[in-house]
């Protein structure tokens, strides 16, 4: 493709991104808000990380944007055009057929809150994985306000590059303000970020990219286990409710208990090089924390000296609490539709792991 293709390629894909971010823009608490805005003022001035932002330019900016997606909060998504065809902004997979050639990645999809996510990216590899195409993208022409690192359409897995080393970053500069003694202070105490900061996020985001990749292969098992087509329709039905928090961290432990975290604990060198284990539990959302106590139980009895197979038997526990789990509360959602997220909530509440 040439230039001016890919530049008015890229100007659609950020009009939907803004779109997008126009509906859903307020879903964030206001501290959160600010804290994401931020960050992308950053990527779209493509500042480096220790720059210094000045408030004025900031506030500006941030004025800017939010008349902007004021006269965008009505708009539809408008379709892709490429070689003089009209792509559905949610057909990624023949998007995708279209630009992989050309060194370019799309993807779009529903995160939480049935927020639409669309990014546009340099193609940095693309791989067969399974029965899973992987698709991994280097920097990034288009986004919305929240760049999910990774990200599972059926049997496609996106990877992002450049959106999970602002994530690092970001959880970095977060943990410094502090610096408690915590398992996410522990993963980055494993890399030399206070010599050489661009030589350590560069080895930490090659690492977890390769553990992101484990968990959206076990997302991919999940779907399979519990039916993509029926838990998508549970999820819109739970849209900002408690019990859509629920659903997402249940079956975030069924892929990483199917999956990321055998893969994790098979490593030979896990022992003398703990930094994803560290990593992986530190990440942890504070709703799979609540509902998997006795996860940071048996990491913190193997920090302090214990084996790892407790950790293991724990994972084989795990994949099958959370799969009868999930199919419970489908069979729930089944049964009362949108009325089921009260019912759920008080069904995953009692069978924490």
């Amino acid at each position: 493709m040439k230039q001016h293709q890919v530049q008015v390629l890229t100007d659609t894909v950020q009009r939907n991104c803004h779109i997008s971010d126009a509906r859903h823009g307020g879903d964030y608490s206001l501290c959160i808000y600010l804290m994401k805005m931020r960050e992308y003022y950053r990527w779209e001035k493509r500042l480096p990380f220790d720059a210094v932002l000045e408030k004025d330019s900031v506030g500006n900016w941030l004025a800017e944007r939010e008349e902007l997606w004021e006269k965008l909060a009505d708009a539809e998504f408008s379709p892709l055009e490429i070689a003089g065809e009209r792509f559905d902004p949610f057909d990624a997979d023949a998007i995708n057929a279209r630009l992989a050639p050309e060194g370019l990645v799309y993807s779009s999809g529903l995160g939480n809150q049935a927020k639409p996510h669309f990014f546009l990216g340099d193609l940095e590899r693309q791989a067969v994985n399974g029965d899973c195409a992987v698709y991994v993208a280097g920097g990034e022409h288009a986004r919305d306000l929240t760049a999910p690192p990774a990200m599972s359409l059926g049997s496609t897995i996106f990877l992002r590059r450049e959106a999970l080393r602002r994530m690092l970053w970001e959880k970095l500069e977060s943990w410094r303000w502090s610096r408690p003694d915590n398992a996410l202070g522990r993963a980055f105490a494993c890399y030399d970020f206070d010599t050489d900061f661009a030589a350590a996020l560069d080895a930490m985001a090659d690492r977890e990219i390769d553990n992101a990749l484990l968990h959206e292969q076990g997302e991919h098992q999940a779907g399979v286990a519990l039916g993509d087509a029926a838990w998508s329709e549970m999820l819109l039905d739970l849209v900002q409710t408690p019990a859509e928090l629920m659903a997402r961290a249940v079956r975030d432990h069924l892929a990483d208990c199917l999956v990321t975290l055998p893969r994790l604990l098979e490593r030979d060198d896990i022992a003398a090089q703990p930094a994803a284990l560290h990593f992986y539990i530190g990440n942890l959302t504070n709703m799979r924390k609540a509902i998997f106590p006795a996860l940071a139980e048996r990491y913190e009895a193997w920090r302090v000296g214990g084996e790892l197979q407790d950790l293991r038997q724990l994972a084989e526990r795990g994949s099958a609490h959370w799969l009868a789990l999930g199919k419970a509360m489908l069979a729930l959602h089944r049964e009362q539709g949108p009325d089921a997220a009260g019912p759920i909530r008080e069904l995953v509440s009692a069978h924490h792991l």
